[in-house]
């Protein structure tokens, strides 16, 4: 049975996010790598394992019992919604001991990495009721990344539609990305992974190399309208030559994402294969360069690419040398830890930890510390009333709260 400790989940957030200045510059529809350059001088900070441990802070363990848990979001009356990859949509209510299915979720692709994934309102949820889910549908030899919009009545959920599927489809069950952001004008920014390692292949050439098609939608963020439809100003729109609804491109696999509303800044982090792993300050239009550019090794040995930076690649705010597998990232802007506001929060699922990022007014990162969590961390989230939660990914996961120590 899951049970749940006597703490209440706290109330939603009423502020809606600023307007967002959304940039259109692009540049040209590149399938193959160009020309290597000198490295750019904006150098990422590179993290070795000497992390400082923060203090000042207590966890407390709020709910246990869940089956890899992936996504949190909360309900204006305070409810707390929960994913777990097999295929389960739960709600934890104030008082309530015990957690209650939703029904209505598709049927999903539970293999592997893939699974029921993010789950995010609308901004207007109070109005119109709409719920996003983030999956992986299909088989072994054809699936890919959907989402699905819903009409939550409070005990399940109605009208589910597709509205995005990620295309072409792959084979196993590696990288689906999955994070759901949205920006001020309402329009949902949507991370795609690249669809696997090697040797998984596509049209006879090692799949993560979709990474960089633009006719394709592996290794993308995308940008959507909330019913699916693609945006006119996205920065690929009147291109003959690519997927017009592609935002950003050469991703491997984005599982962490947030908008900081106070600068209009998008960030990211996402895996590398054996080490560089990376944060990312995300804008339209640009290339983050995988697989050409990184600091990431084979999962064999030896060089992915003799390339950290290029000229028209945009270079990476942080890399992580020794993989820290992160997934979930939220920026900070609440009363309870106020040493911590304007600072990025990045969970880890091989460091099983917290990385506490500290930015300066420019968003330049000026030095990072570890929270440890002692689980895999699968997401991390502020809550209205202004705490840190976190999900772990365990067979028997936790939901913990992070909170000020005094």
């Amino acid at each position: 049975m899951k049970t749940i400790i006597n703490r209440p989940i706290p109330m939603a957030l009423g502020a809606s996010f600023l307007l967002l200045l959304v940039s259109c510059s692009f540049l040209g529809n590149t399938t193959s790598a160009p020309s290597p350059e000198e490295s750019s001088s904006n150098s990422p900070l590179m993290s070795q394992n000497n992390v400082t441990v923060a203090d000042n802070f207590r966890t407390t363990t709020i709910l246990k019992g869940l089956e890899r848990p992936w996504s949190m979001a909360w309900l204006p009356d305070g409810a707390m919604l929960i994913t777990e990859r097999a295929g389960r949509l739960q709600i934890a209510r104030n008082g309530v001991k015990q957690l209650q299915p939703i029904a209505g979720v598709p049927e999903v692709f539970a293999v592997g990495q893939g699974g029921l994934m993010d789950v995010s309102l609308h901004p207007n949820f109070a109005e119109n009721r709409s719920l996003y889910l983030t999956y992986s549908h299909g088989s072994e030899s054809a699936n890919h990344t959907r989402v699905a919009r819903a009409t939550f009545d409070g005990e399940a959920l109605q009208n589910l539609e597709v509205i995005f599927e990620a295309s072409p489809t792959k084979t196993g069950g590696q990288h689906f990305g999955s994070r759901i952001v949205w920006l001020p004008d309402n329009t949902m920014l949507v991370a795609i992974g690249d669809g696997g390692n090697p040797p998984i292949q596509l049209d006879g050439d090692l799949i993560r190399k979709q990474a960089q098609n633009l006719n394709s939608h592996l290794g993308k963020v995308v940008r959507l309208n909330d019913d699916g439809s693609i945006p006119p100003d996205n920065p690929f729109f009147d291109s003959a030559s690519a997927e017009p609804a592609i935002w950003s491109y050469g991703h491997r696999n984005i599982q962490g994402m947030t908008f900081d509303s106070a600068n209009n800044r998008l960030w990211s982090t996402e895996h590398g294969a054996r080490g560089g792993d990376e944060l990312n300050l995300v804008e339209a239009g640009e290339n983050y360069g995988w697989p050409y550019v990184t600091y990431s090794k084979e999962y064999t040995g030896g060089e992915i690419s003799q390339e950290r930076s290029r000229s028209g690649m945009v270079d990476p705010k942080v890399v992580w040398i020794s993989t820290t597998a992160p997934s979930g990232l939220a920026i900070y802007t609440g009363e309870r830890f106020s040493q911590w506001q304007g600072d990025l929060f990045a969970g880890g699922l091989v460091s099983r930890d917290i990385r506490r990022i500290d930015l300066d007014s420019e968003g330049n990162v000026v030095s990072e510390e570890s929270i440890p969590i002692g689980q895999r961390v699968r997401d991390v989230r502020q809550s209205p009333d202004g705490m840190l939660y976190v999900l772990t990914d365990e067979q028997n996961g936790q939901l913990i709260s992070i909170e000020p120590e005094d």
